[in-house]
């Protein structure tokens, strides 16, 4: 008896300790492939116009001694929102979770009334291991800007929110995919100016950008959503509003579809 007790618990040792291994070491789930040499290829879509970009895996990079794969596009030039975020920046892959650092820039390329240049190191646009909803990394801040000889005064948010997850997903395109998570870039503002000596709230506070992605197991982002939009505050007199020279709402969809790639 004495050995047939000993065989168990040692049996359930070693199995409580192989269990322990495998989370001690954190292996990934959710393969996210930054290899240097990989690419994905996009097709971006408008209302208005269409394009295409060339995203790859170029070097590795040290960003504050902190190793990361630096992504850059074809040619430098990027239109999808997805490609520029991550146009001459640096990734990282840490368990489930992918890292970005560098500069985000978002610009009347995206229809909004003001540019925003953001610094990140480490922002978290992506986790397979929580649950939808939850908000991953955020940055905020406040910036002074002229535009159209209008000084703003803009206090931002930028935020990364998980998603859900899709056994299937089937993009708008048709194109299917399975093993898929999505994931939020939301961007939260409001801006005060200066209009005849008044000082006003232009925009009161509101989501200008969100922007989802979708990332699938072993591939990557294999489809882009980023709706971005404003409404002017309607409380401004409409004899302040008409000296103002941006419109007084405005809302632009891009999509961006995976197209070709190549992942090790």
């Amino acid at each position: 008896m004495k050995k047939i007790l000993f065989l168990i618990l040692s049996s359930l040792f070693f199995s409580c300790s192989s269990d322990e291994t495998v989370e001690d070491n954190n292996y990934p789930l959710f393969e996210i492939p930054l290899v240097d040499g990989n690419y994905w290829t996009y097709d971006i879509e408008t209302e208005t116009n269409t394009s295409r970009d060339s995203l790859y895996v170029a070097n590795d990079t040290l960003i504050n001694s902190i190793l990361h794969k630096k992504m850059k596009v074809k040619n430098n030039i990027a239109t999808g929102f997805y490609s520029n975020s991550l146009k001459n920046n640096g990734l990282r892959v840490s368990g489930n979770k992918l890292l970005l650092s560098g500069d985000l820039s978002l610009s009347a390329g995206q229809t909004l009334p003001f540019s925003l240049d953001l610094e990140l190191f480490e922002f978290i646009v992506f986790n397979a291991d929580v649950n939808s909803g939850e908000t991953l990394s955020t940055k905020s801040g406040t910036i002074q800007e002229t535009v159209n000889g209008y000084p703003l005064t803009i206090n931002y948010t930028l935020k990364s929110v998980s998603g859900n997850t899709f056994e299937n997903y089937t993009a708008p395109n048709n194109d299917t995919y399975s093993n898929v998570k999505s994931n939020k870039i939301i961007l939260t503002a409001r801006i005060e100016t200066s209009v005849s000596g008044f000082s006003v709230f232009l925009l009161n506070e509101q989501d200008v950008m969100v922007s989802e992605q979708f990332i699938a197991k072993n591939i990557g982002v294999v489809h882009t959503n980023t709706v971005t939009t404003y409404t002017l505050n309607p409380s401004i007199p409409a004899q302040l509003l008409n000296q103002i020279p941006f419109p007084n709402n405005q809302t632009q969809t891009q999509s961006e579809f995976l197209d070709t790639y190549q992942v090790n």
